[in-house]
């Protein structure tokens, strides 16, 4: 007979994911064990056996849960009624209010891609791709002469990823600039620059 799943089970997983991704940011995802995540979640390494088959499974739902929430963000972006500048500033601060709580998931989907089988990091990588297509469409609409030069237009949407991805290496909530200043200078920069 099978064994029937507790009520609580999805949020157990979240729980793991969760503790996983501050440990694999924190220690890189080869240098963390199953060991010390148990310990992190206050759990046997045989129960996080019971949720995960294996170390690179909970990295896939880290990486997984996290691009599947930033191409959210990216798909809802699509109001006809708002100037193409507009709906990429209004991204560009969604993006960015996303972040707040994600740096480590946003750090281990940088750093730790290669660490997946195969098969998911072509699934995170399509996802990616999605996303950035998406945005390359935005600029696009914006300065429509773009689509005349796509390695020009590729090059300014990877300016743009450059500037919001790696804020979690730097960004400080408590610092001059707020998230959503720092959002509206990213779009400012790239828009100049169309």
């Amino acid at each position: 007979m099978a064994r029937t799943q507790a009520a609580d089970y999805d949020a157990k997983r979240d729980a793991i994911t969760d503790h996983a991704a501050k440990l694999f940011a924190e220690k890189g995802f080869a240098a963390a064990s199953l060991s010390e995540l148990a310990e992190r979640c206050s759990v046997s390494k045989s129960l996080i056996y019971h949720y995960y088959p294996s170390k690179e499974a909970i990295l896939f739902d880290v990486m997984k849960e996290h691009i599947d929430e930033l191409l959210g963000v990216v798909e809802s972006h699509n109001d006809s009624n708002a100037t193409p500048a507009h709906i990429f500033r209004m991204l560009t601060t969604n993006l960015l209010r996303h972040y707040v709580g994600a740096a480590e998931r946003q750090k281990v989907l940088l750093y730790d891609l290669a660490s997946l089988p195969d098969e998911n990091q072509a699934e995170i990588k399509t996802k990616q791709r999605k996303i950035i297509a998406r945005v390359e469409a935005m600029l696009a609409a914006v300065k429509p002469q773009l689509t005349q030069d796509k390695k020009r237009l590729a090059a300014k949407t990877m300016l743009f990823f450059g500037m919001l991805n790696w804020t979690h290496t730097w960004f400080k909530p408590t610092g001059g600039v707020t998230r959503d200043e720092l959002a509206e200078m990213a779009a400012d920069a790239i828009l100049a620059s169309l």
